[in-house]
Formats: C-alpha cells, sequence, structure tokens
C-alpha cells in the first residue's frame, strides 16, 4: 500500500473530542438512588481522523490535464490507433509501458485498456467520451504502476463495460470492469457509467480514492472496493450492487480496510451492506440515500405474549429470507472505529441502519432511519455528542454495550426497545461481516445509559429505556410511551440516578425504573412525575428486572 504525503490544499476530516463512559452521579436533593454494586466511571475519550495526512494528495485533488503534453489515443471499433512509442496495440488491447498522460477517446466494441508501466511510473488516463467495452475481462486493467489515475474531461460521457464473465489473461484474479493492482485514483469533473453484469465495478488492489466526476454504476457484485483502503473527496455516485454499493476490506492485515467520506452526494441500491468497512469508518458530510435488500418492510415485526405470570412480552424481527447465512444487508458498516462528524442521511435497510463492530461517535448530522432491526447498533461504547434523528419504524432504535447521550433530538418509535444498552438475549441481528449473527450481548455484560442532555422522544412496545446497567439522567427532555405489555418506559438492572433530566412516562416508571411491568421484583407503581424523579429499593437492593 503506497501512501502520499497530504498538503495543505488536500480536504482532511476534522477531528473531535467526544466525551464519554459517564456513569451514575451522586443522587442530588430529592433523588434516592438504587443501591448497586456495579460503579461507572468518568473517562474521556479523544476521537480523530486516522490517517489524516495520507488521504489525498495535490494530483489526487486536481481535476485537470495537461492537454499539450498529453498522448492521444484514437479508439476505432475493434482498433485503436497511437504513434507514441510508450504504447503497444495489438488488435483491440493497448497496452501503455511508460508513464505520462494519455488522452483516450472513442469507442472500442470489444477490447481492453492495460497500464503496465515501471513500479515507479505514475500513469494518468484521461477519459475524453471513451466507451469501452470487454466481453471476457476488464474493460481497464491496471497491471503495474505506482499509482494509475483515471481523470474524466469535463463535460464528457464515458462508459466501461464487461460482457458478463472474465476469462483468466494472467495470474491475476481480474473481476472487475475497472481493475487495479496498484493504487488508482478517480478524478475529474465529467461523468462515468460502468456496467458490470459480473463482478464488481472498480476493484483496487490498493488505496482507491476518488475525488470528483459524477458516477452511475452497475455491478452484480460490489460496486467500488478498496483492499487497503477507500477514501473519498467529492462525488456524486448512483450504485446498484448485488453486494456492498461501497467496500473496503483486507482479509490479510485486518489493521487495514479503511473508509473516509469527507463529501459527496450518494443513492446506493445494495443486497449486501450500502457502505462496508472492515477498518475505521468514518464519514464528515455528505448526502446518503441508502436502501438495502428489500427494505426494512421486508422483516416482520410481531409480537409474542408469555403465559408465565409476570414475564415480559417479547417483539421478535423475522426476516422473509430463509438462507441460513443471510448477507449482511445494513446501511453503514464499520467493523472497527465507527465516527461521523455531520451529513444528511436517509437509510431504509433491511438490517442495522448504522452498525459498529467497536466504538462508536456521532457528532452531527441528520438522521432518518427505517430498519428491519436496530436503527443504530454498536458492539462497544456509544457516544451521541448531537444530531437529529428520526427514527419510525426499526426493532430497536438504538443499542450499544454502552451508550452515552450529550444532545440531539430524537423521535423513535421501536417495536421493541427505543434505547437499549445491553441487548440481553437480542437474537435479532442477520449477519455480521459476511457471517453470522453480531446483534448479541452477553446478559451480564457491563452496560450503562448516561444522558447529558438533549430532546428525546420515545414510543416503544418493549421498555423505552432499557439499561441492562446503571441509567443516569443529568439533563434533557424526555417523553417516553410504552405500549408494551410487561414492560416499562423506565427500566434498568443498576443504579438509578436523576440529577435534573425532565422525565415524563406513561406508566410513572420515572419514580421506579423497571417495577411497573411485572419485573423481577415486582415493585409498585411510581407517582408519575416530572424531573428529579425518586427510586425505590427493591428488597435484594436492587432496581429494575433483569432486561429483555
Amino acid at each position: 500500500m503506497k501512501r502520499i504525503p497530504y498538503t495543505t490544499t488536500a480536504v482532511g476530516l476534522s477531528a473531535l473530542v467526544v466525551l464519554s463512559g459517564c456513569g451514575a452521579q451522586p443522587a442530588s436533593s430529592g433523588t434516592v438512588e438504587a443501591i448497586s454494586s456495579a460503579t461507572e466511571e468518568t473517562a474521556v475519550t479523544t476521537a480523530s481522523a486516522a490517517g489524516t495526512d495520507s488521504l489525498f494528495s495535490d494530483r489526487d485533488l486536481q481535476e485537470t490535464y495537461d492537454e499539450s503534453s498529453a498522448i492521444p489515443i484514437q479508439l476505432n471499433g475493434d482498433s485503436a490507433a497511437c504513434d507514441a512509442d510508450g504504447v503497444t496495440i495489438e488488435g483491440s488491447r493497448v497496452t501503455i509501458r511508460q508513464e505520462g498522460v494519455y488522452l483516450l477517446s472513442g469507442t472500442l466494441t470489444d477490447g481492453q485498456i492495460v497500464v503496465d508501466a515501471g513500479e515507479s511510473d505514475k500513469v494518468q488516463l484521461v477519459l475524453d467520451g471513451a466507451d469501452i467495452t470487454s466481453s471476457t475481462s476488464a474493460a481497464l486493467y491496471a497491471l503495474e504502476a505506482d499509482k494509475v489515475f483515471v481523470t474524466l474531461a469535463p463535460g464528457t460521457e464515458n462508459t466501461l463495460t464487461n460482457g458478463g464473465e472474465y476469462v483468466a489473461v494472467d495470474d491475476n484474479n481480474i473481476d472487475a470492469v475497472l481493475f487495479a493492482k496498484t493504487d488508482l485514483t478517480l478524478n475529474g469533473t465529467g461523468s462515468l457509467t460502468v456496467n458490470a453484469p459480473a463482478g464488481h465495478g472498480v476493484v483496487s488492489k490498493d488505496d482507491l480514492v476518488i475525488t470528483g466526476g459524477n458516477y452511475t454504476i452497475t455491478a452484480a457484485s460490489h460496486g467500488l472496493s478498496g483492499k487497503d483502503s477507500v477514501a473519498i473527496a467529492d462525488g456524486s455516485f448512483t450504485i446498484t450492487a448485488g453486494k456492498d454499493g461501497i467496500h473496503a476490506e483486507n482479509t490479510d492485515d485486518l489493521s487495514l480496510g479503511s473508509l473516509s467520506i469527507v463529501d459527496g452526494s450518494f443513492t446506493i441500491t445494495a443486497q449486501g451492506d450500502a457502505i462496508s468497512a472492515q477498518g475505521a469508518l468514518q464519514i464528515d458530510s455528505g448526502t446518503f440515500a441508502l436502501y438495502t435488500g428489500a427494505g426494512s418492510a421486508s422483516v416482520d415485526m410481531t409480537t409474542t405474549q408469555t403465559s408465565q405470570p409476570g414475564a415480559r412480552g417479547q417483539t421478535e424481527a423475522t426476516s422473509t429470507a430463509t438462507d441460513e447465512e443471510t448477507a449482511s444487508q445494513k446501511g453503514i458498516k464499520g467493523e472497527s472505529g465507527f465516527t461521523i462528524t455531520g451529513g444528511t442521511f436517509t437509510i431504509d435497510s433491511a438490517d442495522d441502519c448504522l452498525h459498529a463492530g467497536g466504538a462508536m461517535t456521532l457528532a452531527a448530522g441528520t438522521f432518518t432511519l427505517n430498519s428491519g432491526d436496530d436503527a443504530i447498533h454498536c458492539d462497544d461504547a456509544l457516544t451521541i455528542q448531537s444530531g437529529t434523528f428520526t427514527i419510525p419504524y426499526c426493532y430497536e432504535g438504538i443499542e450499544g454495550a454502552s451508550i452515552t447521550v450529550e444532545d440531539g433530538t430524537f423521535d423513535i418509535t421501536a417495536n421493541d426497545d427505543g434505547i437499549n444498552a445491553a441487548g440481553g438475549a437480542d437474537s435479532s441481528g442477520f449477519g455480521g461481516f459476511g457471517k453470522g449473527p453480531q446483534d448479541t450481548f452477553a446478559s451480564d455484560s457491563d452496560s450503562f445509559i448516561t444522558i447529558n442532555g438533549g430532546s428525546l422522544t420515545v414510543v416503544s412496545s418493549g421498555d423505552c429505556v432499557d439499561s441492562n446497567g446503571a441509567l443516569t439522567i443529568n439533563g434533557g427532555t424526555l417523553e417516553l410511551t410504552c405500549n408494551g405489555s410487561g414492560d416499562t418506559a423506565l427500566d434498568c438492572d443498576g443504579t438509578y440516578t436523576n440529577n435534573g433530566g425532565n422525565v415524563s412516562t406513561n406508566d410513572g416508571s420515572e419514580s421506579n425504573p423497571g417495577q411497573m411491568g411485572g419485573g423481577k421484583n415486582g415493585g409498585q407503581s411510581g407517582g408519575g412525575r416530572k424531573g428529579g424523579a425518586a427510586g425505590s429499593a427493591s428488597p435484594d437492593g436492587q432496581t429494575g428486572a433483569t432486561s429483555s
């Protein structure tokens, strides 16, 4: 993987400081705190953009080229013409062997452009009204170079197409219409259409960088894929993919496979994940319309009630799919760190809308999320600093091993819990990074929910706010409506503390979390007061029932 120093003209990802991990605070005057052996400490975590100085070079960001020094290559149906010494033409196969800028125009009905230059050479291919089809391989194949730039000339429309199969031409497993064994940069202001009835649209086996252009990609597998990383500064993307829309993964080195988006417009319809990264994922801005699988409506939310006295009703999400290894169909997935610092997101997904295998930070943004599973799911610590979150349909609204809310506006309607720290017996997940259920926590997870501010409106068929550990409310306004039988608006297994939040529920549980719906200790109804709610300790010294 080759790295190019970041310059002051490049667009970078913003750094942010995240306050995370606040636990139960001492009870204020008039507040009774339930006794718990669990304690939470305040921790400060800094989330910053890793590798900011190596995302984009000056040349990555250039949208022009020196036409006077460009070498023209004219494509003429089943042949091509070029008089440069560094270009070899054999029938409809054009091979570029030297560093330089090459201007491609015309149509190649069944042929291939190959870059096979020196390992330190930089090769720029300018598509100036080029239409290239290969019936049996990649239309554009970057075999050897230090870096290959594909620049879309201003005002031009360009097309790359595969005929539906890939026949081996060497030892490399070519499986994309634009396939690069090298670092690959796409830039310019023109348009590119990529048609991949088999395989992927665009693949780099090193770093894939995109800094501009208008892209329409239809692919049987992934739309855009980078092995070591994918970094996008800007551009307009319409992607229809049989697997992931944008995919970053390195199976040989799990520390790689990062994905960074600084800005751009993305409309993605995917049968896998819309945006997926094995490594760290960060999005700073952009407009995103993401649709996965058959959408959230394809998942049937059913509620089953048990006959055991005092037992909770359980809402289960079931998919119409029957395959044991159901594909992951998440909106945005990062299996390592996951950070969003801004942007507008409209996501309708069969699986989670936002999913993190590591810690997740949502610093800002506008989110409209419809999910057949969790709207927001984090396997580790989830911190929400700000943002506007509209979640009209989901199994659970927000789920994490621990959850800290600093600020934001939330409107959540959930078929199970609205906000849930450590999901207990949750098995609603449709699959992790290519295999197995992932949305599960151990029932004894060290979890907590801390709300320091914000406006939260939650309507749920399960608990509105459910913590398997401590629940601390230091500020904010919570309007909670629990419609589930055997559930409560507020529920926690550890300590409950309200240090000044304005809390209202439809069942009085703000005064006695977890005791309204036949929890494990069978407490009495609370007084239904707002703010500074008093909780009652149960006989065994704990408040609330075991979370489901």
